[in-house]
């Protein structure tokens, strides 16, 4: 069954929500505009391994027809329609959520875990059941904190390195909040440092943080960096998560959060055995940014953001189907054969364009 779609004279129509008749399960993916997305893929993938008739439906999808890029998505449905529509579906399995709701949700679900609360963002909702009375409670989390962690620890030669060594956060939304928290709860750093052209995203995560956690002394602290010759006298970060679009820097501010960045990736000329990871979560249009360049061209071991969508997916999965989707044998192999797949023929239609 589908509500019908509304048009609006101010703004694109509205996504309907579908609950096809023919499936056992059905997960969302609630936001928009959602270009490009390899959630629903992701999962599919994982929903086929482990022999579910379930789906993930995007509610933001095409709409018409345009040459443009990006094109003309629909509007998911607004919180309130959204939420009744999943209380009152016996199908509903999950969800993942993205912009715009990311943070306007968070409010209006019964519980939150403390992934979501110190992210300040909910990516994720699951289900717990009460096992005497069958009630359904709508949990918030945020599995881009296990994204991002296990992306990490994954791929660097020496996980153990990260633990007593500072860390560098590049940008200042909900990817840098998320890797604060991933780097004091699970890494082990000793301070992290921020660099962002917006000194006012900056303050604001620093004034969040002194409320959130106000025992200053049990926390790595924030350290932001705005100084190019700064950056080139502290002490070298083990790890990095960089969470800004690959546009080139055009504004001063850009240019100078720009050469801070260089300063702390250094050269070839500069590059040491000693050289850390980087985490690159911009993977599209293309997985490969100017940032992962200079990181690569310093020394520095480049993780593309591809591998923390990975990880993320895959605790959103056991989640929502309470299996131990990563210990399937093959499973984890088949969504990175399936994400890599899609992400090389987005990035080949993007180029010939």
């Amino acid at each position: 069954m589908a509500a019908p779609a509304v048009t609006s004279s101010q703004g694109p129509p509205e996504e309907p929500i579908t609950i096809p008749s023919n499936l056992d399960g059905v997960a969302y993916l609630y936001g928009h505009p959602l270009l490009n997305s390899l959630s629903p893929p992701l999962h599919q993938t994982v929903y086929n391994a482990l022999g579910l008739n379930w789906t993930q439906i995007p509610l933001s999808s095409v709409t018409g027809t345009s040459a443009s890029y990006p094109p003309p998505y629909t509007r998911s449905p607004p919180i309130d329609k959204f939420l009744v529509s999943i209380r009152a579906n016996p199908k509903f399995v999950g969800s993942s959520v993205t912009m715009p709701w990311k943070v306007a949700i968070m409010p209006h679900l019964d519980d939150l875990t403390e992934h979501a609360r110190q992210a300040g963002a909910c990516n994720t909702i699951f289900l717990r059941t009460d096992p005497r009375t069958g009630q359904r409670t709508y949990v918030g989390t945020n599995t881009d904190c296990d994204g991002i962690r296990e992306a990490l620890v994954q791929n660097a030669p020496d996980p153990s390195r990260f633990r007593g060594r500072p860390a560098l956060i590049i940008g200042g939304g909900g990817t840098a909040r998320t890797a604060i928290y991933v780097m004091r709860r699970w890494l082990g750093a000793s301070r992290i440092y921020v660099v962002n052209r917006d000194a006012s995203e900056v303050a604001a995560i620093l004034e969040e943080d002194r409320r959130r956690n106000p025992d200053a002394t049990a926390q790595a602290p924030l350290i932001p960096v705005t100084d190019p010759a700064e950056a080139a006298r502290l002490e070298a970060p083990a790890a990095i998560v960089s969470g800004i679009p690959n546009y080139p820097p055009q504004t001063p501010e850009e240019v100078r959060a720009r050469a801070v960045i260089q300063a702390f990736l250094g050269s070839a000329a500069t590059a040491t055995s000693q050289q850390g990871v980087i985490l690159e979560m911009c993977y599209h249009p293309v997985p490969w940014t100017d940032i992962a360049q200079l990181a690569s061209t310093g020394g520095w071991k480049v993780i593309l953001g591809s591998e923390a969508l990975i990880w993320q997916g895959l605790e959103q999965a056991r989640l929502w189907t309470g299996r131990d989707v990563v210990g399937t044998p093959g499973l984890v192999q088949q969504v990175k054969d399936v994400v890599a797949k899609s992400i090389a023929e987005r990035a080949a239609a993007k180029s010939s364009l």
